[in-house]
């Protein structure tokens, strides 16, 4: 991780160093944190964030679901975001802005506790790396997604990625480079970080919100561009076995973007490179968010030229 300059905290800038809480806040103890993650992409005409107020509304979403009254407004996060982009002189990055209970008791019941809130960003390159999800492959994990009714999967909480965290770790001591999650009735879910697509029969399959996913952005994005592209896109549970029958099977995510996977438990997927499905789609969104295609969508903000901002 690169350190920047600065990090947006309750609306001022603080020295990256600075940027610290009470060892005894709330969000230490329980995590009891919603967070986003989003990039900025360098283009022709500079650095633009990638749906930039659908992450700030999710970050809102998971807010309202964990009771968490954030004391800034959606365009107040906005700008918050791009201006953190600006004073740090970043042309492309990855963002992290977060609402988190702090210092003021502890104990289960976080009632009087603040919520703070911040916006870091940092250079971030490629998350998965693609050398070795082609030697190494992926696997299902053992640990399954959070259950329905016990905590709240469609909110983007720091608690939830304790479970993230198991998956993550077992694949890696297993050898391989990041797990799949079923949920607990044996559907497909998600990765640790990701959302998943499988091709097969020129259709494009993804679990659907009851599978204990995360609503993903990039996975909406990749929805879209499929159905304008006329491909048929089928939400639906996922039985396992369906990954080793899969033509293609690829991850999306802020932090992963789209990134093809070719072995599953050792399992060779279609031909074992990516797919033309999978490349199509990759190139397509990598040609909108650099700017070498028409944005169509409109799913670009401009971060506009650094002005002065109070630190």
């Amino acid at each position: 991780m690169t350190p920047t300059d600065y990090i947006w905290m309750n609306g001022r800038f603080v020295k990256w160093d600075d940027a610290t809480i009470h060892v005894c806040s709330h969000v230490v103890h329980y995590g009891s944190s919603v967070f986003e993650g989003m990039r900025v992409y360098k283009t022709n005409n500079g650095p633009a964030a990638f749906r930039l107020k659908e992450h700030t509304k999710r970050l809102f979403d998971s807010a309202r679901i964990y009771r968490m009254d954030i004391p800034f407004t959606p365009d107040q996060i906005n700008q918050a975001i791009l201006d953190t982009v600006g004073i740090n002189g970043l042309d492309e990055c990855y963002v992290r802005p977060i609402a988190f209970r702090g210092f003021h008791r502890l104990g289960v019941d976080p009632t009087g506790c603040p919520i703070d809130v911040a916006v870091a960003a940092w250079p971030w390159g490629k998350y998965l790396s693609e050398e070795e999800m082609q030697r190494k492959g992926v696997c299902v994990s053992s640990w399954h997604r959070i259950a329905p009714n016990t905590m709240p999967a469609m909110a983007k909480a720091g608690a939830n990625y304790m479970n993230s965290q198991l998956i993550k770790l077992e694949a890696i001591a297993h050898g391989y480079v990041e797990g799949i999650a079923l949920d607990v009735f044996g559907h497909v879910s998600e990765g640790s970080g990701e959302n998943l697509f499988l091709v097969r029969k020129k259709a494009l399959i993804t679990p659907d919100f009851s599978a204990s996913i995360l609503p993903g952005i990039t996975r909406s994005s990749v929805i879209q561009m499929a159905e304008d592209m006329g491909l048929k896109v089928i939400e639906q549970n996922v039985p396992r076995e369906a990954l080793y029958l899969a033509e293609e099977v690829f991850f999306t995510g802020s932090a992963v973007e789209i990134e093809p996977i070719t072995k599953i438990d050792g399992i060779v997927i279609g031909d074992g490179r990516p797919g033309p499905i999978t490349t199509k789609l990759r190139t397509e969104f990598f040609d909108i968010v650099r700017g070498k295609a028409r944005d169509r969508y409109g799913w670009l903000t401009p971060v506009p030229a650094y002005k002065e901002v109070t630190v």
